[in-house]
């Protein structure tokens, strides 16, 4: 089946959009019947069409994306996205060799890493399944024995007040100085009206009485985002930084964690801090020179006791064990 019959999207080429509504209506067109046929309908990722039938691609993590709109529209039991390792993991297995795998997992929480840099799963792979509430199962093609990560509404409880650590590199932080401004009516709309202007998306913000900081990722805009900016305040901008992310539930009520956090990585220069936003997410920027070393102290620190229900602890025994 030709994906672009299907998967119908708008005319922003390279990371268009999908129209949900005609995509269920084209999947119960012409995929339905197949599968009530016993038929297995085959379509490419990535590629779709718009309205008019011309050709459109969804950008990167699109074959994923392609499967999970699939799976939305014809309100499957489940969505399995097939990929090169175990599952979402503690964090990644190059930086921590004894990083686990994450048995069970919330929509919110995945969500939350994919957009802060887990590869394993692109921020708009599980949005179809969330719509539908059907369960998102990561999985290793070349490990098909393993159970992988399955993402669901609601995941059982944690012991550990962590389920993963990610972190996205190659980001810059704007700051913008403006000592008469700030607390002016309608300022920090202009401020984001400029990267508005550019599509740039910003991943986080820090206020002070005089100035607005923001991170961005690191592109050829940047130049063209502090000229415009420099109309409103002084400017400046500094490149090769990295956001750590860790996710868990209930951050912003346990006590006590933001000192456990920030001592694990008392050695390590913090630039910014992001907590309170969400109760799943405590993230702050740091050099990316010191992003492994930081992602290495935090794991020892908080998934030296990992809790079997929601982690995959007998591997990482075998792991240990070959190891020594």
């Amino acid at each position: 089946m030709d994906a672009r019959e299907v998967i119908i999207t708008d005319s922003q080429f390279q990371k268009a959009v999908p129209q949900d509504d005609i995509i269920e209506k084209r999947a119960a067109e012409k995929l339905r019947p197949l599968v009530n046929q016993g038929k297995v309908p085959v379509m490419g990722g990535f590629i779709a069409s718009n309205e008019a039938g011309i050709t459109t691609t969804l950008g990167r993590g699109g074959s994923d994306f392609t499967g999970a709109l699939v799976g939305g529209a014809l309100s499957a039991e489940a969505i399995e996205i097939w990929t090169d390792v175990d599952g979402i993991m503690t964090t990644d297995p190059r930086v921590c060799p004894d990083a686990l795998r994450v048995k069970v997992i919330s929509f919110e929480e995945a969500a939350e890493l994919a957009y802060f840099g887990a590869k394993v799963l692109h921020p708009a792979t599980i949005l179809p399944a969330v719509k539908k509430n059907i369960p998102v199962l990561v999985l290793n093609s070349r490990n098909a024995a393993c159970e992988g990560t399955r993402i669901i509404s609601l995941a059982p409880h944690c012991k550990s007040p962590f389920k993963s650590i990610s972190v996205k590199k190659k980001l810059s932080i704007i700051d913008v100085v403006a000592s008469r401004m700030l607390m002016t009516h309608g300022y920090l709309r202009q401020i984001f009206d400029v990267f508005d202007k550019h599509q740039c998306p910003v991943d986080m913000v820090s206020t002070s009485e005089v100035s607005v900081s923001l991170t961005v990722d690191s592109n050829d805009k940047l130049p063209a985002i502090a000229a415009d900016l420099s109309r409103l305040a002084d400017v400046k901008y500094e490149g090769r930084k990295a956001l750590v992310c860790m996710v868990g539930e209930d951050i912003r009520g346990q006590n006590g964690i933001a000192a456990q956090v920030f001592s694990a990585i008392r050695h390590i220069n913090v630039r910014m801090i992001s907590q309170g936003a969400s109760e799943i997410n405590m993230s702050f920027m740091i050099e990316e020179d010191d992003a492994d070393e930081a992602v290495r102290s935090l794991h020892a620190a908080f998934f030296r006791d990992p809790d079997p229900v929601v982690f995959d602890v007998a591997a990482r025994k075998q792991f240990l064990a070959s190891k020594s």
